[in-house]
């Protein structure tokens, strides 16, 4: 596929040095420094040792040399970095100018196969994050937090107006609303099975697409690996977020209890993946993690459960 070639070109260096790799061991200490007076007095993300301890055997082992480095921005919140992805149903000059006043810029630059005038998203080299809007009823948030490179699967399916989409993992819902800043699909289909996260994919759409819009598109809280026969022959385009064991957040669990059983059961997660996916569609599919066998998986064999109304390319991001 095209559009992983054209990545590098997306993103920036990584903002703690070192070019786009993982920032050496000093840099992320010193980045660390460098905010600390900004959060005295706020209560910090606290490492869950347990998940610490298996990461430390199975990413040493799977990673070598390469985790001393990725582990000290994952147990670093501070040097975590956020894109700003602006919403064109609320848009406002002067947000986009204040960006650029502290320093960001459009994370989408070069030539890429596809790449609406609408989308429109803004990161920086140092790390930090822009203050969250919160959601209000009846009014339209300007921009959505994100870590740019969710921004890959949206701009692999390549979604033209007209277009029937299904979003089958969707929430908490920023690739919607990427979508959604790139065309108007015919009809947008946005599944989450969870019902808490199914509460907040709905806010989440309430906060940034506006009423003449959101009578368009359908929420559903249906098991995804059921919609591809209650839906043959429905959909042009899916995005498919499959669980994963999404290690960034994983590692900062408060629960020690719950943290162990999500060490069990993560090893049945590359089997939920490719109940999820089968041959023959047009698809972009994503994993949001380090572990070998559930990258691997979701790249060796797994595809969507979903017949399309034509399918030509099968696209795989593993983030």
């Amino acid at each position: 596929m095209r559009l992983p070639r054209a990545a590098a070109r997306l993103l920036p260096p990584h903002p703690l040095g070192g070019g786009a790799g993982p920032p050496p061991r000093r840099a992320a200490a010193r980045a660390s420094g460098q905010l600390e007076n900004k959060t005295k007095g706020k209560l910090q993300k606290q490492v869950c040792q347990v998940v610490l301890d298996h990461f430390e055997k199975q990413y040493t082992m799977e990673l070598g040399d390469t985790w001393a480095s990725v582990r000290d921005v994952l147990t670093h919140p501070l040097c975590w970095q956020y894109a700003v992805l602006l919403n064109k149903f609320s848009q406002s000059t002067e947000l986009e100018s204040t960006l650029r006043v502290k320093g960001y810029h459009p994370a989408l630059q070069g030539p890429l196969p596809y790449l609406p005038a609408s989308l429109k998203c803004y990161i920086r080299r140092t790390p930090g994050r822009f203050p969250a809007q919160k959601h209000q009823a009846g009014k339209l948030k300007e921009y959505y937090l994100l870590n740019a490179a969710s921004l890959l699967p949206v701009l692999a399916l390549e979604v033209k107006d007209g277009e029937d989409v299904l979003d089958v993992c969707a929430a908490p819902g920023g690739k919607s609303v990427a979508i959604l800043q790139c065309a108007c699909p015919g009809q947008f289909h946005c599944n989450e099975y969870d019902d808490l996260r199914s509460r907040w994919l709905k806010q989440t759409i309430e906060s940034f697409i506006p009423d003449p819009l959101i009578n368009l598109i359908m929420v559903s809280k249906l098991d995804g690996r059921q919609i591809g026969d209650l839906k043959p022959e429905l959909y042009d385009k899916v995005l498919v977020d499959a669980p994963c064991s999404n290690d960034r957040n994983w590692l900062f669990s408060s629960d020690i209890q719950q943290a162990t059983l999500r060490l069990i059961q993560s090893k049945e997660l590359s089997s939920l993946q490719f109940q999820l996916l089968r041959p023959g569609a047009e698809t972009a599919d994503l994993a949001a993690t380090l572990v070998v066998y559930e990258s691997a998986h979701m790249g060796g064999k797994m595809r969507l459960t979903f017949s399309l109304k034509s399918s030509s390319r099968i696209g795989n991001l593993s983030l």
